[in-house]
């Protein structure tokens, strides 16, 4: 996914604010679940939840950068996911995080289903 930086993204010095690397990385996973017209849930009482990020600031990014997130997945369990995703500038990676997603149904963790285990596995680099 392509993503162009905005004056909101960034600090007063014009440098990508740290916290919208994990913006951006979100809307990655939930476009990749809109673009086959899927909601990245089966409503409120069921869906994804992040349990654990680990991430690396690599370089920074400035106002007007086109950046691109790119996701794959590292690991599919019966509930869980561990997804890689990275963001560059051109060929230079930026960010990169493991973010570990859990499917849960009334706040308990619960097998993934089905049609969204085979969305997950469509995540690729």
């Amino acid at each position: 996914m392509k993503i162009r930086v905005y004056y909101e993204d960034t600090d007063a010095g014009g440098i990508v604010y740290h916290s919208r690397y994990i913006n951006f990385c979100e809307r990655a996973r939930s476009e990749h679940f809109f673009a086959q017209g899927v909601m990245p849930g089966d409503g409120e009482k069921s869906g994804f939840v992040v349990r654990n990020i680990t991430a690396k600031f690599l370089a920074t990014a400035k106002l007007g950068d086109m950046l691109e997130v790119k996701t794959a997945i590292k690991m599919l369990k019966n509930s869980s996911v561990v997804l890689r995703q990275e963001v560059f500038r051109e060929s230079t990676c930026l960010f990169g995080m493991d973010v570990v997603l859990v499917y849960i149904e009334k706040g308990k963790p619960k097998r993934i289903p089905e049609r969204f285990k085979r969305l997950v596995e469509g995540f690729s680099a």
